[in-house]
């Protein structure tokens, strides 16, 4: 994809200029990624790209006309937050790159989320991959670093002072996403708080700043809150079921709406079929599906191969769908002649008053192993682990 670029950065790749990348993202978020940063970015042509594009605005407009009641089915009562919206602020959308059955390259579906991925540190690492190799910025992404600035701030410190907005996260210093927690801090000048550290009276929240009992009124929210109970001896003051005068960037419970609920609904030539699995038909072929739970992340609960005994075993057959297997095709070379597999993500914000997303940036992963995601990245090679894709 892109020879000319693929060439070029090929031939100017060094070690050096390996650990410079790291350097710098480590000086830039005052912490280093603890997550495999890729030695090299994605690159993919304008066509591959507008395919891209073609197949989300379809699933948006899918989404948006959807009944209000059809989305809520999709949020566990145990999970469910009061006060929800009519949308969300975030929608990010993963695409493997896979070849069609014609030899051409194109994107399919993988899955969907209202939730907050890495924006902050996405962009910093697009930057930084131009500092190290700048005829990179002939095709990196038009958006400046100011406008990308405004867009996230007026998203998520609206017109309040930062310091009445925390990023919320549980054991924060603990998760692999902590870089972009300082990224997010250094772009917007709020805090990260434990919800540990969330103190609750009335209705009111609040976190100590500087020795300051502070009241919380914006929360950009990165807890995973099906997470929560499986956290032991966890006893914060706030629980998320309760009524608060807060406002949620985004609402815990587009988490559960836009997720794999929808991938039976969604039609496109680049949305492999789905099922729920107590609806899966017996004339589908179970070896040509993917077993996945509704209610995981980062891969977890996955199974490839899935078999008649293991389907059959589970009891809560409405809580996992079958996915049509998708093939990522290796075509992304190394310097040693080897070939990755990527997956791009498309990070999007929702403003309250827009009709559609707007695109600010995206995220990729690369892989020499069967799954495309940084934690399964567990063998010894090069051009694996979080990347960035640049169009051209």
């Amino acid at each position: 994809m892109i020879p000319k670029y693929r060439k070029q950065y090929n031939q100017a790749f060094s070690d050096e200029k390996y650990n410079q990348l790291k350097g710098i993202l480590a000086e830039k978020g005052g912490i280093e990624p603890t997550f495999r940063v890729s030695e090299s970015p994605i690159f993919l042509t304008k066509e591959f790209e507008a395919k891209l594009i073609d197949a989300s605005e379809s699933i948006i407009s899918q989404i948006k006309a959807m009944p209000a009641e059809l989305l809520q089915k999709a949020i566990p009562d145990n999970c469910r937050v009061p006060n929800d919206t009519d949308q969300p602020h975030f929608f990010t959308i993963d695409f493997g790159v896979c070849k069609s059955e014609n030899g051409s390259i194109e994107p399919q579906l993988i899955e969907l989320q209202a939730f907050p991925s890495l924006y902050a540190f996405q962009k910093v690492y697009e930057e930084t991959y131009c500092e190290v190799y700048p005829f990179l910025s002939e095709i990196k992404n038009p958006m400046s670093h100011e406008s990308f600035k405004n867009y996230l701030k007026e998203l998520i410190v609206g017109d309040e002072d930062p310091e009445n907005v925390i990023l919320l996260e549980i054991f924060p210093e603990k998760q692999k996403t902590a870089i972009d927690f300082a990224l997010t801090e250094k772009l917007l000048g709020i805090k990260t708080i434990c919800l540990t550290k969330v103190k609750k009276e009335g209705r009111k929240l609040y976190y100590e700043n500087n020795g300051t009992l502070t009241e919380i009124k914006r929360i950009y929210n990165r807890v995973i809150f099906d997470e929560l109970d499986n956290i032991p001896d966890l006893t914060p003051e706030f629980n998320f079921r309760e009524e608060v005068d807060v406002k949620w960037i985004t609402h815990p419970n587009w988490f559960f709406k836009i997720s794999k609920f929808l991938l039976p609904l969604l039609q496109h030539e680049f949305v492999p079929k789905s099922y729920f699995l107590h609806e899966f038909p017996e004339n589908e072929n179970l070896e040509d599906f993917v077993l996945k739970p509704l209610f995981s992340f980062a891969g977890s609960g996955v199974n490839l191969n899935p078999t008649k005994e293991i389907t059959d075993s589970i009891q809560d057959k409405e809580n996992y769908i079958l996915q049509r297997k998708v093939y990522y095709e290796p075509i992304f070379e190394d310097i040693n002649g080897d070939f990755s597999k990527a997956e791009i993500r498309l990070l999007y914000i929702w403003r309250e008053n827009d009709e559609r997303p707007i695109l600010l940036e995206n995220l990729g992963r690369m892989t020499k192993a069967a799954m495309v995601n940084v934690d399964f990245n567990k063998k010894d090679a090069i051009w694996i682990g979080s990347s960035n894709a640049f169009f051209g």
